[in-house]
């Protein structure tokens, strides 16, 4: 796994439940048992017990997780085991805890890296090699859709996600348990076994509702391999149960979604919709590309800043603006307020001596109000940026330290601006520096006390004095949008 990101590798289980008849009255001894044995592996971080066993020294750490258990599934909390509890037992399930907060992993483990590998091992011989890989695929495809993560297969060597069907004891500590039980099992992103999925080759695999589906059990366990904990939310796909739905033209649930955009960030698509020009007579020529549409949930950010206490956006040749009072964005054309401007990768503003600095492409610009101020545009040589530099991501002057940060490719620089030259020590590398935004920035700008840092749709909200991301917001999120 590519990154700094250092994470626990998690396992988790898909089993299916014990065989019998749901009791209507009272529960017996063994049954108590099994309820105990399913709270001790589901709900172990609520309270303690000891498996098998129902003493009145366990007596209320037993209810405390049964309690628990009937608030996830939405059923009456009474802490009391009856014939509802007890189906929801029965169901076929993932083995993972239900406890896990927001349906992430802790630390939020990822991928960074814009390509994920898997190779499948061993194949399972209740369907075709061709309807497995399909079936493989098809299952990634569902987050590939909506992330901007591809997933490639391989052959051989060791890929990020290897796939295997095994049946009893195979060698990493959590043996399957012969048909009827354990189903399948993955980890969460990580170093070694890290994302690695395994299927209990005793089931009977099909593409049908009958048996145990392959496609949506396998995009269950990825939902896993890619970060994703269980969801209370019943038509999930991250749902703790197995239930079957039908899998033609199959499409990511909003809360598994929503989840998964949450680490990953939202997919780019082919053709946006566009915002109609309120006066397009007044354009002697049509626009070159159509104008961007503020409220699309893919809107990405060329560059953002402050200037005189308002926002500023970038995108292609407009950019948008909007007040202190929030009540309304204005939308213009950057050569209609900077002749010779045409497009701006990257900007900040120098409050102290009131002027703003725009970057296009290898040489950058100094306003002041609506004006360019003389003897620009300059180099970006004469900021101090070595000759490789060829064009600016993302720029943002920090106002707790004085500094001007300076975002190239993967890595960037501290600009002192009252000695006017570049602090020494630099440049450095950005997800080393400023843990939990990625290695890319495309805009910055800082606001309330915080900064925020956009990669494509998303962006990082990031208190700088503590080193750490807050949360993470979609970029439309500030173009006044319902």
């Amino acid at each position: 796994m590519e990154g700094a990101l250092a994470v626990k590798t998690v396992l988790v289980v898909v089993t299916v439940a014990l065989c019998g008849a749901v009791p209507t009255t009272s529960p017996s001894q063994e049954e108590l048992s099994k309820a105990q044995d399913y709270l001790s592996q589901f709900y172990s971080g609520v309270g303690t017990s000891s498996p098998g066993s129902v003493l009145r020294s366990s007596l209320y750490s037993f209810e405390d997780r049964l309690r628990k258990m009937q608030e996830f599934f939405g059923l009456e909390v009474t802490g009391q085991l009856d014939s509802n509890i007890l189906e929801v037992m029965a169901r076929p399930r993932c083995g993972f805890t239900d406890v896990t907060r927001y349906g992430h992993f802790d630390g939020q483990p990822k991928w960074d890296k814009p390509v994920v590998t898997y190779r499948i091992t061993h194949y399972t011989p209740d369907l075709s090699q061709r309807q497995v890989d399909a079936t493989i695929a098809k299952a990634l495809k569902v987050y590939s859709d909506v992330i901007p993560l591809d997933f490639m297969q391989i052959d051989s060597g060791t890929a990020n996600i290897m796939i295997t069907f095994q049946s009893q004891d195979h060698g990493d500590f959590a043996p399957f348990d012969g048909q009827g039980g354990v189903l399948a099992h993955a980890f969460s992103p990580g170093e070694g076994n890290g994302g690695d999925a395994h299927f209990d080759e005793d089931e009977s695999w099909t593409l049908t509702s009958a048996g145990t589906n392959l496609f949506l059990v396998a995009a269950h366990e990825f939902g896993h391999a890619l970060g994703l904990a269980h969801s209370q939310v019943q038509t999930a796909l991250m749902y703790p149960t197995y239930q079957y739905v039908n899998t033609e033209g199959y499409k990511l649930p909003d809360d598994d979604r929503q989840g998964v955009q949450a680490i990953y960030g939202v997919r780019a698509t082919l053709a946006e919709p566009t915002e109609p020009d309120p006066k397009p007579q007044s354009r002697p020529k049509p626009d070159p590309r159509p104008r961007p549409n503020r409220c699309s949930r893919h809107l990405t950010f060329d560059a953002a800043t402050t200037v005189r206490r308002n926002l500023y956006f970038f995108k292609d040749e407009y950019f948008w603006t909007s007040g202190r009072s929030w009540d309304g964005i204005t939308m213009r054309r950057i050569q209609s307020f900077w002749s010779g401007i045409n497009k701006v990768d990257a900007a900040y503003e120098y409050k102290k001596s009131n002027t703003v600095i725009l970057f296009e492409e290898d040489h950058y610009w100094k306003i002041r109000g609506n004006t360019l101020l003389p003897g620009y545009p300059k180099p970006l040589s004469e900021f101090g940026f070595p000759p490789s530099v060829t064009k600016v991501d993302a720029a943002v002057h920090v106002s707790f330290t004085g500094k001007t940060l300076l975002f190239v490719n993967n890595k960037y620089w501290g600009y002192n601006e009252r000695r006017g030259r570049m602090d020494p020590g630099y440049p450095k590398f950005i997800h080393r520096e400023f843990p939990g935004i990625g290695s890319r920035v495309d805009a910055a700008f800082e606001s309330k006390g915080y900064l925020y840092f956009s990669y494509g749709f998303t962006q990082r909200e990031y208190d700088y004095t503590r080193r750490r991301t807050i949360r993470t917001l979609l970029n439309y999120k500030w173009m006044d949008c319902n």
